[in-house]
């Protein structure tokens, strides 16, 4: 294998820990024997070694894209579709759109992201689906059914769901915890408020990796609110984890899960969520719809293997690199 220079443009710094840097961070790290580092702008002191880019986020990597293709054209740049640039901005944002135009080669994240594209880039994109390793399943109490969210308070993420299904479930046994910073502060209020009125919801703020995963490894249901995604990298954590999912019915969401997924709910249906985790709370012998959730996600799981990510992820590099 030739090695090569990689710089990995992210929107995103690490004190962010939002999942553009996850991306970043763990391609960085797949990447290997190349030598790849990651900025969030581009040129720099170091920009006149590297050979190829990789620029996650069409429209807020958008300046770096252009200042590639100054200085090498298309050759070597591949540019990163998230769940922002698919389901927004490439419909109507400048810049957005010239940076698909300016790429050598597109990714999304999960397959139904292609048909999103115009037709007239389709020809150079490809589905790249990301990964995470597999984690042991953690004891989960009896006592209740813990859900939780893991998403930064912002639009995209529709917190404000989550929040009213909180309180409908008054007494019915569901727990909810919601990790996430409050990007934007009447979210973080809402959440504050909801919490008071509420005894089984509780608002966390943001947490560390590390710790968000053993919480998910101990949840009995990682709820996904989300109105826009790429591709969630907490889904496949939750997956890889022996947790079910309940998640919004949008591409980004059922690209993962499945067109056929027992445990989707309409985006902003606060009652279809409710209705959901009151059923996965049922007192049953044998709780036939955790069964199926359970059953189905573990089908998924093999699909977020490390190594199918990296071999890849390294065919991807190979074949920006060739003339």
């Amino acid at each position: 294998m030739q090695k090569h220079r990689v710089v990995i443009v992210s929107p995103a710094r690490a004190d962010a820990n939002n999942g553009n840097w996850q991306t970043a961070r763990r391609w960085q790290k797949l990447l290997a024997p190349h030598d790849a580092r990651i900025v969030l702008q581009w040129p720099d002191a170091e920009a006149a070694q590297d050979e190829l880019m990789l620029a996650l986020h069409a429209k807020r990597s958008a300046a770096s894209i252009e200042a590639w293709h100054q200085r090498h054209g298309p050759q070597g740049l591949g540019v990163v579709l998230t769940g922002t640039d698919l389901y927004r901005d490439i419909a109507h944002d400048a810049q957005a759109q010239r940076s698909l135009a300016l790429a050598r080669s597109l990714v999304v994240l999960q397959p139904l992201g292609l048909r999103t594209l115009p037709a007239s880039h389709q020809a150079k994109a490809r589905v790249m689906v990301q990964s995470t390793p597999t984690r042991q399943t953690l004891p989960k109490t009896q006592r209740h059914l813990r859900a939780l969210m893991v998403g930064h308070l912002r639009d995209e993420k529709d917190p404000l769901t989550l929040m009213r299904a909180a309180r409908l479930l008054a007494g019915s046994g569901v727990l909810i915890d919601h990790i996430g910073a409050p990007l934007a502060p009447e979210l973080g209020q809402a959440a504050l408020d909801t919490q008071a009125q509420c005894p089984h919801y509780r608002w966390l703020g943001a947490r560390p990796h590390e710790q968000t995963r053993q919480r998910i490894q101990r949840a009995h249901l990682l709820v996904h609110t989300s109105v826009m995604e790429g591709g969630a990298h907490v889904l496949m954590e939750a997956m890889c984890s022996g947790t079910p999912v309940l998640a919004s019915r949008i591409d980004g969401n059922v690209g993962l899960l499945g067109e056929d997924y027992a445990g989707l709910f309409e985006v902003g249906d606060a009652q279809g969520l409710a209705k959901l985790l009151r059923a996965c709370r049922a007192q049953d012998h044998d709780n036939a719809l955790m069964r199926q959730l359970a059953r189905q996600c573990a089908l998924r799981a093999p699909l977020f293997e490390p190594q199918a990510e990296q071999a890849a992820l390294h065919r991807w590099v190979q074949d920006l690199w060739i003339p």
